[in-house]
C-alpha cells in the first residue's frame, strides 16, 4: 500500500503560494505590517491605559461603562456579548457601576423581564474625562516626534480609519 500524503497538494500559481510571485511577496509584506501594527497598537494601548487609574474603576468596569456610554441603553445580555463575558459577570459589573452612580438599570418598557442598562450623566462625564487624559498623554508623546513623523501618522490614520470602518459616536 502506498504511503498516504499528509497534506493535499496545491497549485502554487493558482493560490499565489509561489515564493517568488508578486502575490506571495505582497502577502508576506501584509503579514509583516500586520505584525508590527499589532505590536505597536498593544504597546500604545498599554501606555495610555495608565491614565485609567484616574477613573478609580477596575478595567472591566471601565470597559463596560465605555460600551454603555457609546451605545446609550442596552440590555444586560447585549452588554455581556459586547464584553465577551457571561451574564452573571456582567450583572456584578453593572451592580458596581450602579452603586457608584455611573449607570442605572431599568426594566424594558415592552418586556419587564429584560433589564436595560443606561449611563448616568456622571458615568458619561467620567468616561469623557478618562478619554481626555488618554488623549493628553498620547499628544504629549506625539509632541516629542518631528513634525514630519506626526504628519506621516496622520496620513496613516486615514488608511486605518477606512480599514476599521465608521467612527464610534464619541470619536471626534
Amino acid at each position: 500500500m502506498p504511503a498516504r500524503r499528509r497534506h493535499a497538494s496545491r497549485a502554487p500559481a493558482a493560490r499565489g503560494d509561489n515564493p517568488a510571485s508578486p502575490r506571495a511577496t505582497a502577502d508576506r509584506h501584509a503579514v509583516e505590517v500586520a505584525d508590527r501594527l499589532h505590536s505597536a497598537a498593544i504597546h500604545l494601548l498599554r501606555r495610555v491605559r495608565r491614565e485609567d487609574a484616574g477613573a478609580g474603576l477596575a478595567a472591566p468596569q471601565l470597559s463596560a461603562l465605555s460600551v454603555i456610554v457609546s451605545r446609550g441603553s442596552l440590555t444586560l445580555g447585549d452588554l455581556a456579548r459586547a464584553e465577551q463575558v457571561r451574564p452573571p459577570t456582567v450583572t456584578r459589573i453593572v451592580a458596581g457601576l450602579e452603586a457608584a452612580g455611573l449607570a442605572t438599570r431599568t426594566a424594558h418598557r415592552d418586556d419587564r423581564r429584560v433589564t436595560l442598562v443606561t449611563p448616568t450623566p456622571r458615568g458619561a462625564r467620567l468616561l469623557e474625562q478618562g478619554r481626555q487624559r488618554r488623549i493628553a498623554a498620547l499628544a504629549a508623546e506625539l509632541m516629542t516626534l518631528p513634525r514630519t513623523d506626526v504628519s506621516a501618522l496622520s496620513r496613516a490614520l486615514n488608511v486605518l480609519e477606512r480599514l476599521v470602518g465608521p467612527r464610534m459616536p464619541h470619536a471626534r
